[in-house]
């Protein structure tokens, strides 16, 4: 699996409770992944400034049509903040129908990215 180095927001750092979200497209065909990749990398782009955000990171599995996110968001009330933005919109209605997205979450007591991303790798894996 391939990933993105961790990319901070606004909230990386803060103590106390958080929200992990992780995303997994299965795109039915290899053809859209670049263009989805770029389209995850320019919402990225906003991410140190993103209202709730502790950080993220892209990740793929290119031979298998894969890609999605892993996220650290201060609360549900960030995260749904961030699914509403105009650009996430857009991108979702781009790519509507060229595959299937599944997300999971949970709360986690603290937002310590190493635990994070070994227990998101292993849900992903599953």
């Amino acid at each position: 699996m391939l990933r993105t180095s961790w990319i901070a927001g606004p909230d990386s750092g803060r103590a106390g409770p958080a929200l992990v979200s992780v995303t997994d497209l299965r795109l039915s065909t290899v053809a859209d992944l670049p263009g989805v990749y770029r389209a995850a990398r320019r919402l990225a782009a906003d991410w140190p400034a993103l209202d709730g955000a502790h950080g993220m990171w892209l990740w793929a599995r290119p031979m298998a049509r894969r890609c999605g996110a892993v996220a650290i968001w201060r609360d549900r009330a960030a995260l749904a903040g961030f699914l509403g933005t105009p650009a996430h919109v857009a991108v979702m209605l781009r790519y509507r129908g060229r595959g299937t997205v599944t997300s999971s979450t949970w709360e986690v007591p603290c937002a310590a990215p190493d635990e994070v991303w070994s227990r998101a790798t292993a849900t992903l894996r599953a």
